[in-house]
């Protein structure tokens, strides 16, 4: 059998960028699938293993104190009289952006005193994230000049220091055990404690130094206990460049995403502006910095454009049996040109001040210029995308996998692809950059209200077409210039874009709220009549948080409040069954079937699903609009 993607919907995680724990339900880290402990993209220890008087303690509960602390509950087996358990052990496990802290709490309700050895046993074992996503069954790496509480894995990097507390310290190659005994008396608590210290000096990201956000109350109880999970993971996942710490951004998501994501950063720092600034200013800032300066195929660097991803390192993976492997700079994303140009315009109306805006005018005028040179590669008038380096993403939309683009009757469409909703994203980056060089007493905005204007009568000209239920926008246009009539979630983002006059864009929310795209739960990413249909299929079926929260902003900036109001329901209807937290996807089953049922390798927290909680909240009247 081909390797197999590690699930972890049954997993806790606690996180502190760029540093997080997975853990089994019961705690113990045991090195299965992606359990284990990380600094960035590395692994440094696969297991994490708890054992009581010789045995593994028994497992009562597990609590979620935020997104970097969690509690799991113990009872010791005892001589004792009676059957009830007196003897329990607190186990916390916090992590903080440079390691992880524990902390075993004993208590007894015995008669007298009791003895209680406890041991750690703490595994090093260094595997990069792209291993363990991809489930290639690769020996771990040893670490390099090891002693027993230090070790490094990279001579430019990644360092782990193991304080000990007052466990007695044993070494077994690998492998370190902390060992206590324990004179526990009755109804006094002993508290025992052991730290692991990271470091990663060649990492090009650290976590954010500059204030976390707040919560913001609200009148509504289930759209705070959103707000309260969904702004502790965004704090979380904040990290910024090492060159530049207040450059705050949001890190795309964990596990598989713990790093800087143009697209990503930018639709989450966009849907935070009704309750934050900040996010927008670093993510704009930290994206330009990165700005492409030249043609380049194998990283599909172009002169203006923003980047789609950063890592250490290359990064490669198997998608639908080929190997791709990304330069640890990668521009393959065409997107996020565009929504950098909208997010500096957004924030600016926002309140970000003329003066932090009037920094981004340089950068600002390259992201147009690779809009007018370089996103239309064959002239037709549409942006489209298509990887020249053969090791590249085939898809380079928000709907990347190589599956994503298909007809209704399932077949997949050949590329180059322009994408109905990239065509939006540019129709409003056009104008927004047009009143952003006017206010700001710079040339050109005529030109782009120009373009916007025949973008809009090139798009009504092409891209409809029709089925028994009426016109609708295609999916995209393929290498032929035909239409792909899959019928998707890929419309609604049009909302709110200026490029669909009043009737169109009744139609598209009709459609989106009819009931084969409509789940109960939010959008599903492609309609449940086509004929690849899966409800948990990656881009096929599945429903996205950030996508279906994306559609409800442009339907209030449409004014289809009502059906915005539905759809933020429905998301907070999914929030509830998740413990609150929305993850990144999950099955677009219909809702009458039961709870949402989890994607089970997706990532949680994901940064623009947490962020969907602001526009939900902004669509239920718990929070006002900017």
């Amino acid at each position: 059998m081909a390797p197999q993607q590690p699930y972890l919907h049954h997993l806790t995680a606690v996180l502190a960028a760029p540093v997080q724990a997975w853990a089994a339900p019961d705690g113990q880290v045991t090195g299965n699938g992606a359990e284990g402990v990380y600094c960035g993209d590395d692994r440094v220890l696969d297991q994490v293993l708890l054992t009581v008087n010789g045995n593994e303690p028994e497992w009562i509960s597990t609590r979620t104190q935020d997104a970097g602390t969690v509690e799991h509950l113990y009872f010791l087996r005892v001589d004792s009289p009676v059957a009830d358990p007196l003897v329990q052990l607190l186990h916390t496990r916090r992590v903080t952006s440079d390691g992880v802290r524990e902390v075993l709490r004993l208590e007894s309700a015995l008669d007298g005193a009791t003895t209680v050895h406890l041991q750690m046993q703490l595994r090093r074992n260094h595997r990069t994230m792209a291993d363990i996503k991809s489930g290639r069954n690769v020996a771990g790496e040893p670490p390099q000049r090891a002693a027993a509480l230090h070790w490094r894995w990279r001579d430019d990097g990644t360092a782990a220091r193991i304080e000990p507390g007052s466990a007695t310290v044993t070494d077994d190659g690998d492998v370190v055990y902390l060992r206590w005994e324990v004179l526990l008396p009755p109804g006094e608590p002993v508290e025992l404690f052991w730290r692991l210290h990271l470091t990663d000096a060649g990492a090009p990201l650290m976590g954010c130094r500059t204030a976390p956000l707040d919560v913001p109350p609200v009148n509504q109880p289930r759209v705070q206990r959103l707000l309260d999970r969904a702004i502790q993971d965004v704090n979380a996942l904040r990290m910024a460049p090492v060159d530049a710490p207040g450059d705050g951004f949001l890190a795309a998501g964990a596990p598989w995403y713990f790093t800087l994501f143009g697209r990503d950063a930018l639709i989450s720092a966009l849907m935070l502006l009704p309750i934050d600034l900040s996010l927008a200013g670093g993510t704009l800032r930290a994206l330009a910095a990165r700005q492409g300066t030249q043609a380049d195929v194998s990283t599909a660097e172009q002169p203006g454009k923003i980047l789609h991803e950063l890592r250490r390192e290359a990064n490669s993976f198997g998608e639908g049996g080929t190997t791709i492997t990304l330069p640890p700079v990668y521009y393959g994303t065409i997107d996020a040109t565009l929504l950098w140009i909208v997010l500096l315009h957004e924030a600016w109306r926002a309140g970000l001040p003329d003066g932090e805006v009037a920094q981004q005018l340089e950068p600002l005028k390259r992201a147009l210029g690779w809009l007018r040179d370089w996103a239309d590669p064959d002239g037709d008038g549409f942006l489209e995308y298509l990887d020249a380096s053969g090791s590249g993403l085939a898809n380079q939309g928000w709907k990347d996998s190589a599956d994503a683009i298909r007809r209704q009757n399932g077949s997949l469409a050949p590329g180059p692809i322009a994408l109905a909703e990239v065509q939006g994203y540019a129709h409003r980056a056009a104008l927004a950059g047009a009143a952003l060089l006017d206010h700001f007493g710079q040339e050109g905005a005529g030109f782009w209200r120009d373009y916007a204007r025949r973008l809009n009568e090139r798009f009504r000209a092409q891209f409809w077409c029709a089925d028994a239920s009426g016109p609708y926008p295609a999916l995209a246009l393929d290498a032929g210039k035909n239409r792909v009539d899959g019928i998707a979630s890929n419309m609604g983002h049009l909302l709110g874009t200026g490029l669909l006059n009043p009737k169109e864009e009744t139609l598209v929310v009709r459609r989106l709220m009819d009931a084969d795209l409509f789940s109960g739960y939010g959008i599903r990413t492609l309609s449940h009549s086509n004929g690849a249909y899966w409800p948990t299929r990656y881009h096929g079926g599945s429903v996205w948080t950030h996508d279906t929260a994306l559609i409800l902003l442009g339907m209030r900036q449409a004014g289809f409040t009502a059906e915005a109001a539905e759809l933020a329901t429905a998301l907070l209807d999914a929030a509830e069954a998740f413990d609150w937290r929305l993850p990144e996807l999950f099955s677009g089953a219909p809702a009458a079937q039961g709870p949402p049922v989890p994607y089970p390798a997706s990532c949680r927290p994901q940064a623009w699903a947490a962020a969907s909680a602001v526009p939900i909240a902004v669509a239920l009247g718990a929070l006002p609009e900017r």
